[in-house]
């Protein structure tokens, strides 16, 4: 063809068609000087058996690309600094030895979040919100998509500046936020990371990942429900009931079977008892979303922190239009909703 041997170029339209409805790339690849290096899925993750890698779905394998894809274009925009005033994956550094209780203490003051502040949000979608944005503030971006194999609960990339956290946007906005806890705890381990809903694939994994997806599990618990206000809520009640789960489930924002998985812990309840509801409750869940206004899930998917990353280049003149929709991997006729919904968000309440 004319375009591979260079004697004809497509058109700006035709290239959107190559890179999102055949090849599956993000746009801003076909604008690098080469091909990025792309490593094989069992290179990077350890954190699940090498049948669960090799059953993989498409989607999933794109969203890996598109994450890569993701972290190039932050070196890019920032010039291979990350601006954050404080950078969280950089002065606080875990490993599985670690007490549970004190790097949870010492997360919870970094993302500088109380306890007074989480049991007083609304809702869990105001609790996403407000923990994400505590998240980027502190130099690690967070990404949401709403995954095709809907068993995947997110992933992490670890990076010497960019690290990113990537969320399936199909699963309960609790469920988000734990995985946000779990991919960040990986992040400290200065580990890449793909998270599964069902955790049955843990007791498969060699000895050491084993510890590590544990640790991971038992630190997000341990941030998001602290033992000393948990042991307190015990101490006030006289029985342990579902009203009592869901009340306490509502305090912290988490789902009831992070609360169930506390108390198994503390052999308050059975094993079965724990496995009986947890599937009950899985089945009963409504999965998230952000409904069908295209820009506010772009905007969803995307994070405000890196939205307002490319449109302020824009603003400077140091990215043409096209070049920004490239970042925001959106078509050019979609920029001025997303800029829309940007400035909305930003204008005072």
């Amino acid at each position: 063809m004319a375009w591979e041997s260079g004697g004809a170029a497509p058109t700006y339209s035709q290239l959107e068609k190559l890179a999102y409805s055949l090849y599956k790339r993000p746009l801003a690849v076909f604008f690098l000087p080469a091909p990025p290096q792309e490593p094989t899925v069992k290179q990077e993750f350890r954190t699940l058996p090498e049948f669960e890698l090799d059953q993989l779905a498409a989607d999933t394998r794109y969203q890996l690309r598109l994450a890569h894809a993701l972290q190039i274009s932050l070196q890019e925009l920032n010039e291979d600094v990350n601006p954050a005033r404080r950078l969280i994956f950089s002065d606080i550094k875990l490993s599985t030895k670690n007490n549970l209780v004190k790097a949870a203490n010492e997360i919870r003051t970094y993302l500088n979040i109380t306890l007074e502040d989480q049991s007083s949000w609304k809702s869990s979608d105001a609790a996403l919100k407000v923990w994400r944005n505590a998240v980027e503030e502190v130099g690690i971006y967070v990404f949401k998509h709403s995954f095709k194999q809907k068993s995947i609960s997110g992933f992490c990339l670890s990076h010497a500046e960019f690290p990113i956290i990537y969320l399936n946007n199909s699963t309960t906005k609790t469920r988000q936020i734990f995985s946000l806890f779990h991919e960040l705890s990986h992040l400290l381990l200065s580990q890449n990371s793909i998270t599964k809903l069902d955790t049955s694939y843990i007791a498969q994994l060699p000895k050491k990942e084993q510890n590590i997806e544990k640790f991971c599990n038992a630190l997000a618990a341990e941030i998001l429900v602290p033992e000393s206000d948990f042991s307190k809520q015990l101490r006030n009640t006289k029985s342990i009931s579902e009203f009592f789960v869901s009340n306490l489930a509502k305090r912290y924002h988490v789902s009831r079977e992070v609360v169930l998985r506390r108390m198994l812990d503390r052999d308050l309840v059975s094993q079965q008892f724990y496995e009986t509801k947890s599937k009950q409750w899985a089945d009963e869940v409504e999965t998230g979303g952000t409904g069908g206004d295209y820009y506010a899930t772009q905007a969803s998917y995307l994070g405000d922190h890196y939205l307002s990353l490319v449109f302020s280049k824009h603003y400077q003149g140091r990215l043409t239009l096209e070049q920004a929709a490239d970042y925001l991997g959106v078509r050019t006729k979609s920029m001025a909703g997303l800029e829309e919904m940007l400035l909305r968000k930003a204008a005072p309440s």
